[in-house]
């Protein structure tokens, strides 16, 4: 007997489980009212334990914002982050002295490597209407020759990030959207140079799906060596590989033979996270990353000898102006925004 396709189901916490290369998925997905002055919500904050708030009364928190939602100063060090914003935007602001403004479907790809201090914060910038704000936050890990490498950014504006709409045999969409891993003839900008993802042997892919009700498409099959979590996070049910699934989990389903999602009665959306193991020891102390205990301590020693670059912010929690656009500030100074590809 074959083995089955599907080989474990989860449901959906907070955050998600992950697999190796993987370490970390949250999904954000806050109904934001207008915004204040500040870029706050326009609506009374008591009740909430500002500084730490995961209530989700009203429909949203602020996270450890106290005026704008979202995570002020906080240090990585040892692994990546790869944060997808669907809605809204992200303000962000390094110990390098970057910055950038990102949203409406764009990527921001950040090698922590050796260490950044950097903070991730919500301005709602609509002041007559809400401002819901969707995103995930996903961690990669790096293997041991890369923990070491100076941070590094990337945007990949969604103009750049490839989406396609296909159709079964029925006329049923299913919308891609391809942020890392080619498929169907897709593929996305290349990641940064020492990711993980850089390397062709990882076979990393990070996708998101959108299915109309009742459409089936097929995962293709990939390296047998590869870890495949598929993560229902929109619909009702699905079958994968021929399985039930209900929303709010997340299957692990083999990589090395093509794997079927045929939607329910409502339009669903996946998540899929896909890559080879990288199969080194795994230390790790809240954002820190490292392959032992020592370098753990080391690196929080670092930390509070260098602070990672120090913080050129008057403000722990530092937004743009209100009528900023999207924009990217690199540690060369350079500054780019989505029109410089035209």
């Amino acid at each position: 007997m074959s083995e089955p396709i599907v080989q474990n189901i989860v449901r959906l916490g907070m955050p998600w489980q992950t697999l190796d290369p993987f370490m970390f998925c949250v999904h954000h997905n806050d109904q934001y009212p207008a915004g204040d002055e500040e870029m706050g919500p326009d609506a009374s904050l008591a009740g909430r334990m500002l500084g730490n708030d995961f209530s989700g009364r009203d429909g949203w928190s602020m996270y450890h914002g106290r005026k704008v939602p979202g995570f002020p100063r906080h240090p990585h060090c040892g692994f990546e982050t790869i944060t997808i914003a669907r809605n809204g935007y992200i303000d962000h602001s390094d110990s390098l002295g970057a910055a950038a403004r990102f949203g409406q479907g764009d990527v921001q790809w950040m090698t922590a490597g050796k260490g950044v201090v950097h903070s991730e914060m919500f301005p709602l910038v609509n002041r007559d209407e809400p401002n819901p704000t969707e995103l995930f936050q996903i961690w990669l890990n790096l293997p041991r020759e890369d923990k070491k490498k100076d941070a590094h950014f990337k945007m990949l504006w969604h103009e750049t990030v490839p989406r396609k709409t296909v159709r079964d045999a029925e006329g049923r969409a299913t919308e891609m959207v391809v942020i890392a891993g080619g498929v169907d003839g897709l593929e996305p900008p290349s990641p940064p140079p020492a990711s993980w993802a850089s390397r062709d042997e990882s076979d990393i892919a990070i996708w998101t799906l959108k299915m109309e009700p009742g459409a089936e498409w097929t995962v293709p099959a990939a390296s047998p060596e590869a870890n495949r979590v598929i993560y229902f996070f929109a619909g009702d049910t699905c079958t994968l590989g021929g399985q039930t699934v209900e929303r709010g989990h997340g299957a692990q389903v083999r990589a090395d033979a093509d794997c079927s999602i045929v939607n329910g009665d409502v339009e669903g959306e996946f998540l899929v996270l896909q890559g080879r193991p990288i199969g080194e020891p795994v230390a790790q102390h809240g954002p820190f990353v490292a392959n032992t205990r020592g370098e753990i301590r080391q690196a929080m020693i670092d930390y509070q000898r260098t602070g990672f670059g120090g913080w050129p912010w008057d403000e722990d929690a530092p937004v743009h102006p209100r009528e900023k656009g999207r924009f990217a500030i690199h540690v060369d100074g350079r500054e780019e925004t989505p029109a410089d590809l035209d």
